[in-house]
C-alpha cells in the first residue's frame, strides 16, 4: 500500500496550482493532508473528491483559514474519529483517525507552540496527550501508522542549522524527547530507519527563500508501530514536488 502525507499550506491554493492532481496521480491508497484551511463546504464541486476516492475532514472549529487535517482513501474505513478526545484540545481540527480491518491510520498537525507561552504548554499537552492516545489504538490494533507535521526537528542531522536553533522552539530539546518517547515506546521513524544517514528536509522557511539554498527542517514523519519494521517497502521525503512551504512524505508497505 502507498501512502502519502503533505501539510499543503492551503488546500485551495495547492489545488489551484496543479500540485494536488500530481499527488493523486501518483495513485496513493491513502492521502494524508495538514493545514488545509478550510471546511468542505469551501472547496469547489467535484475539484477535492477524485473518482475511487472516500474522503474526511477535521476542521477548525473556531478559526477560519486555520489549521485543519484531511485524510483520502480508496478504501472505506470501517470508522471515522476526529481529534484526541479532549474537548478543549480539539477546536482547532488537528487529528484525524481512520480504522480499517488491518491497520489504524492516524494523520496530524500538531502545533506549533510558536505563538507565547501558552500555546508552547499546550504543544506539549497535545504531544503529552497523542502518545497516550495512540498508545490507546495500539491496544485496539496492533498496527498503527501515524504521519503528520510534528513541527519538531529530532536530531541535529534533521536541520540544516542545529547549532542555531538549539534555543528555538521546533528544536529544543523538551520537544526532541517526544520523539525519542515514540522510539521507547516502540514506534519507528520510516525514513530515519529507511535512511539512516541521509540528509533531507521538508520544510524551508519561505520567507528567507531558504528552499532555494535547501537550508530546511525535517519536521514531517511517517511513523509505524515496531512489529511492521518488515513491511517498509519504501519511506521517502518528495522534495521535488513544489506548492507549500512543506514537501509530501510517502510511505510503502507491504500489506
Amino acid at each position: 500500500m502507498k501512502f502519502i502525507s503533505w501539510n499543503v499550506n492551503g488546500l485551495r491554493a495547492v489545488e489551484k496550482k496543479g500540485q494536488l492532481k500530481q499527488i493523486f496521480d501518483m495513485s496513493p491508497d491513502i492521502f494524508a493532508v495538514q493545514e488545509t484551511k478550510c471546511k468542505v463546504d469551501q472547496l469547489p464541486d467535484g475539484a477535492f473528491a477524485p473518482e475511487g476516492y472516500n474522503y474526511f475532514f477535521d476542521s477548525s472549529k473556531e478559526r477560519k483559514g486555520y489549521s485543519g487535517v484531511a485524510v483520502y482513501c480508496k478504501e472505506k474505513p470501517i470508522k471515522v474519529e476526529c481529534g484526541l478526545g479532549i474537548k478543549e484540545m480539539d477546536h482547532e481540527g488537528r487529528m484525524l483517525t481512520l480504522h480499517f480491518k488491518n491497520f489504524i491510520f492516524v494523520t496530524c498537525y500538531f502545533p506549533n507552540g510558536g505563538r507565547d507561552t501558552e500555546h508552547f504548554k499546550f504543544k506539549l499537552s497535545y504531544y503529552h496527550e497523542f502518545l497516550k492516545k495512540v498508545k490507546k489504538l495500539e491496544k485496539e490494533n496492533k498496527n498503527i501508522i501515524f504521519c503528520g507535521d510534528l513541527n519538531v526537528a529530532h536530531n541535529e542531522i534533521d536541520i540544516a542549522r542545529p547549532k542555531e536553533n538549539e534555543n528555538h522552539i521546533g528544536f529544543l530539546l523538551i520537544e526532541r524527547k517526544f520523539v525519542d518517547k515514540l522510539l521507547e515506546e516502540n514506534f519507528i521513524d520510516t525514513f530515519r530507519n529507511e535512511h539512516p544517514n541521509e540528509v533531507k528536509y521538508s520544510w524551508w522557511d519561505m520567507k528567507t527563500r531558504s528552499r532555494d539554498r535547501d537550508i530546511g527542517w525535517r519536521i514531517d514523519y511517517f511513523f509505524v508501530s515496531k512489529n511492521l519494521k518488515n513491511k517498509i517497502k519504501k519511506a521517502e521525503i518528495l522534495n521535488d514536488i513544489f506548492g507549500s512551504d512543506h514537501c509530501p512524505t510517502e510511505l510503502e508497505l507491504d500489506f
